[in-house]
This record gives C-alpha cells, structure tokens and sequence, in this order.
C-alpha cells in the first residue's frame, strides 16, 4: 500500500486485524507506555489511543512491533527497493537482466522528492508544543519526549533536500529549564549526519534550522533510522520504500514534510545547551542529564485530526527491535559488500545493540601456511570499527569458517565456535581510550570508554565444558557458579567498591585457580556478577548483564594474565566483571502502581480485554 498519512495506514491495518482502540481516557504520564509495553510483550496489535488526557490529538504506537507487521505495512515495495539494494552491488546484473529488473527501476522514479505539492495538510493549523500529547514514559524520566521523531537538517554549505540529514534523535518536551512552549532539547549521539551539519553552521556563526517531523507515512519513519551511507538522502529512501515521492515544502526557511502530521521547526545556536534527560534509554538502563543542544521553537505544525505516534525503549527486545530485523531484512548483504571480506554483520539487540557485534569474515591472506590463525580478520576488525555506526561497538566477536557454514544468527552457537577456537593469549585485541554509544555507561565518561575484538580462526582448541568445575566450587570469595552456557560459568561476589579493591580481587581469584588451570580447559569465559542466578537463567540476561556492565580496558581480566610487548593475553580462563559500578545509570523499572492502574483496560469490557 502507498499510504499517504499514517492515518491511512493504521486504518489499512485496521482492516486486517493488526490494530485496536483504545478508547478510555489514558493518562499520557506512564499510563500509555505502561499499556504499550504490555500490549507489545504479548504481541499484540498496533495501538491507536482516541482519548488521551490533556490533548486533543490522537496518539498511536505499536505500529512496527513485529516484524510480521512492518513486512506487511511495505509489501507492495519491499521487494523493489531489495532489488534496488541488489543492483547498487552487482549494477552488471540490470544490463545482463533488464525485463527482470524493471519494476526495480520503475520504483527508483518514486525516490526524487516533490517540492510544494499542490496540497500541504500538515500546514492545517498551527498549534503550541503544550497542545501535544505529551507522553512521559518512564518513572525517571526528565520530562515528555518524542520518540519516533524525523530530525532534518541541511548542510550549510550545500543546502537542498539532496544533501540534507533525516535522523531519529530524541527531543524533549518539557521538564529541566526549557522554556514552556519556546525551548526544546535536541539530544545526538556519535556518528549521526546532524552533527556534521551543525558543526559547520557553528563554525560560520549561524543557526542551524531543524525541522522535527512526527508521523506521515510510514516510510518516513523508518527512513530515518536507516544506515543509509554517508551523501544519500533518506527522502530518496522513503520514496522508494513507500512507494509515493517524500513531499516538501519551505515556510519561513524551513523545510516541512507535507503529509507528516505533525512538524516542529526551530533553530539550534551556536554554544546554546541546556541539561537534557534522564530517559529511559534502549539498552535498558537510563542515560542519564547532559547538556545537549537547545532548540528554540519557530512554529509548529498540525493536519486536520493528526495522530501522533510514539514507541517506548528499554530494556531489549523493544518496538524498536522490530526496526533493525526490518532494516536487515531490507539492506541483506549491504553492508559486507561495503567492506571487503565481510560476509555477515550482526549488532546484538538483547545486548542493546552498539554493545555487542559479531561478524563472520574471510581469511585468504597467507592460505600457504598450515597453521589457521587470524589474520586478514584483523583487517575486516579496523575496517568494521571504522564504519559508521558499527565504530560504536564496544565487543566485536569476529570468526572465519572455511566451510562457509558459519552465522552470526543465532547467537549461542557462533559464540561457541568463537570460544572453542580463540587462543586467549593471541586473539584478544583492545582499544583503549576511544569512543563507545553515547548510551552506554560502563566506561569512563560519555561517549569514552573502550572496545576489544576477540578473533577466531582454525581447529577448536578447547572441548567447551557443560558442567561446573570442582574447582570453582571450593572457592572463597566467590560463590554460586553457574553454567550459563557450555565453556561460559557467572560467579558472583560481594558488590562492586572501586577499581583499586577489584585489583585485590582478582588477585584472589588468580591465587586460588592458579594451579588449576587444568581443571579449567573446557572454560573460556567467568562472568563475575551479582547474581548468578539471574544471569544464567537465560542467554538474554547473560548477553544484557554481561556486555552492558562491562568496559573492556577495566574489567576484562583473566587467570594468569600477563602483558608481553604491551599485548595483553591469559592461559586460562576470561573473567569479565560485569558487576553493577557506582557511576552506571540505574535500570529502567516499571511503576507497579501505574501497572495496577492500567489493569482496567485489560480486564473484562476494556479495550484491551483480548490481549493477554
């Protein structure tokens, strides 16, 4: 379907049972993203709230919460634009099958944006940030944000919507100092197209004009999230995807999106911040008040019976989880082709994405040799970190199989084959001092922490152990431990004090495995935790805990861990501390009064009744 509102596409799904109504009266504080996680836990359908309190707008969510869902709402032009994806790495195939690869090239003619079409229904009427649903979603959480936005902004330098950046960042709302209905706060992170543009417009000491655009079709939408390489517009994108060209309009030097239901323009200046957040954040945890850039309000902009749509994040899986199986399932081999001997990319969503990597390679550099070890996967490694978005991964596990049988999904078995082959003393590789996600706390401040690779290439070395050794049993200090995984045990301990006690810590640790390193052959890795229990109870909770809490250059450590020639390597065992530390974000939590509350909607005559 080429939806031209987002209103026609939820009543399309609608339609075909993918959506329902809630028409009670919601509170936008806590209750609708307590009723949206509940509903999107049990997967359930897309959910169009018609009554939400303080606002006169509709508001509606859930609406790529499963991946079922997100195929269907583009399945009239999902399988042109993978053509299309298709083509731009092998462009030979079009001339070799031109009457196979037209519609493919009928889709393109959709990507050129329409500049002042006759109608502009966003432009309705113009309203204030307070008219908003102004949804609260967690109980931390410093104010009302948006969630689902469309961040535009242009280069300075090379202005026109062919140049120009759509980014999902978040805004605030309300809350901390902004200014009631003048000021909102605009929050990016490394690597986002927005901060190239406004570091241009400081550098000639000009505003940079933002347009926030929420709703409009769901093309738009997902547009914005998309790792579209670096000089490709994400309006070309969502032409092509939506199969109807992304349509725009200036008003006051700004640039509005026509068919969105909402648009929110503003200026950002020069050296103008203001504490933004808390929020609770996709990785589960709350990132926490920085001063990010100010947006002073110009105007804001409505359609006739506009809805606005929101998601809620947290601790994954989330809505958001739906948006990176899409985009994979869009992009397919897209990104290896970028990068050269990269056969398959997989950024962790249990682990809150930007944390955790893995990555299937090649090695073909020295096939001479007998001996299999990792090589050209060093190179695929730097090239990997230096890519965009996936330089934000904080652990890359990077493995090569000659058989070719080798993925990344699903998760437990391609670890298993990377800790039944890693060589602990040679295969370990930091980077310390450097940039991670903005989001992630475990290192030493934001946006500085480190990253390590672990490289896996060859015969397996190790039987990878299903049951505990002896060993770790008669340990002091150390308690609980538990399989979480063959060749992988969590171990707790008292609580995380400081760095200095950890070193006396794991100086016990090392006495007492010592010489047990024998004992030890079929363990790759020790988690030390808080508990034990909660990590090893499932691979979610081990790849969350282990890979959120964790800064490599500070709490990666093993047994009989040595430094020769300033590289770092252990004979026996990895231990990871992935304690909580005093300077990470607490975890996000849900209110059980407002869980009690939203009950009514759920029980018998509510909206929600058939939803479990």
């Amino acid at each position: 379907m080429n939806y031209s509102s987002l209103e026609a596409c939820l009543i399309d799904l609608e339609k075909n049972g993918h959506l329902v109504r809630v028409k009670e009266e919601v509170d936008p504080y806590l209750e609708m993203a307590a009723i949206h996680l509940r509903v999107y836990e049990a997967k359930g359908p897309a959910i169009l709230f018609e009554n939400v309190k303080g606002s006169r707008f509709r508001a509606a969510s859930n609406i790529f919460g499963t991946l079922d869902r997100s195929k269907f709402i583009f399945r009239d032009t999902i399988e042109s634009v993978q053509k299309l994806i298709e083509l731009k790495n092998d462009p030979i195939k079009a001339l070799k099958s031109p009457l196979q690869n037209v519609a493919a090239g009928l889709a393109a003619l959709k990507a050129l944006p329409l500049k002042n079409p006759w109608t502009k229904p966003v432009m309705y009427e113009e309203i204030t940030i307070s008219d908003l649903p102004l949804i609260h979603h967690w109980p931390m959480d410093g104010g009302a944000f948006v969630t689902l936005p469309q961040v535009y902004t242009e280069d300075i330098e090379q202005p026109g919507i062919m140049k120009a950046n759509l980014g999902m960042y978040r805004i605030q709302l309300t809350g901390n100092d902004y200014a009631k209905d003048k000021e909102i706060g605009l929050h990016y992170q490394l690597h986002r197209g927005i901060g190239v543009h406004q570091t241009k417009a400081n550098a000639k000491g000009q505003p940079l004009k933002v347009s926030c655009f929420a709703g409009g079709p769901p093309s738009h939408t997902l547009s914005a999230v998309m790792p579209l390489p670096e000089g490709i517009s994400e309006m070309t994108f969502a032409g092509v995807l939506g199969g109807r060209r992304f349509r725009y309009t200036y008003e006051d030097g700004f640039c509005v999106s026509t068919d969105a239901d909402f648009v929110i323009t503003g200026e950002v200046y020069p050296g103008e911040n203001k504490p933004e957040g808390p929020f609770g954040d996709h990785l589960g945890y709350y990132s926490l008040q920085h001063d990010f850039p100010l947006m002073r309000v110009h105007k804001v902009y409505a359609r006739k019976n506009a809805i606005w749509p929101f998601t809620v994040v947290g601790r994954p899986p989330q809505e958001d989880t739906s948006f990176g199986e899409l985009i994979h399932e869009i992009t397919g081999a897209a990104i290896p082709q970028e990068i050269p001997g990269l056969k398959e990319v997989h950024a962790v969503d249990a682990a809150g994405v930007h944390p955790l990597l893995l990555a299937v390679g090649s090695e073909r550099y020295t096939p001479y040799t007998p001996t299999k070890q990792p090589a050209e996967l060093l190179t695929i490694a730097n090239h990997v970190l230096g890519t965009g978005q996936l330089s934000l991964a904080k652990f890359l596990f990077i493995a090569a199989d000659d058989s070719n049988q080798l993925s990344t999904h699903p998760v437990q078995p391609f670890l298993q084959y990377v800790l039944e082959r890693i060589n602990l003393q040679r295969d370990v590789h930091f980077y310390t001092n450097t940039t991670i996600d903005t989001l992630d706390y475990s290192g030493t401040g934001l946006n500085s922490g480190s990253k390590v690779v672990f490289a896996a290439y060859g015969e397996p070395i190790r039987k990878l152990a299903t049951e505990v050794p002896s060993v770790l049993n008669e340990l002091t200090q150390f308690e609980n431990p538990t399989l979480v995984m063959p060749g992988v045990i969590a171990i707790q301990t008292k609580a995380f004090t400081n760095y200095q006690t950890v070193k006396e810590e794991m100086k016990m640790l090392n006495y007492q495995l010592h010489d047990s390193i024998d004992q030890l052959q079929g363990i790759a890795m020790i988690v030390v935790c808080d508990d034990a229990n909660f990590v090893a109870a499932n691979l979610r909770n081990y790849l969350w805990v282990t890979y959120t809490r964790c800064n490599p250059s500070h709490d990666i450590h093993g047994i009989k861990e040595s430094v020769l020639n300033k590289h770092w390597g252990c004979e026996g065992p990895l231990v990871i501390d992935a304690r909580i530390k005093p300077h990470h974000a607490p975890p996000v939590e849900k209110d059980p009064i407002v869980e009690k509350r939203i009950d009514r909607l759920f029980a018998k005559g509510g909206s929600l009744q058939n939803i479990a």
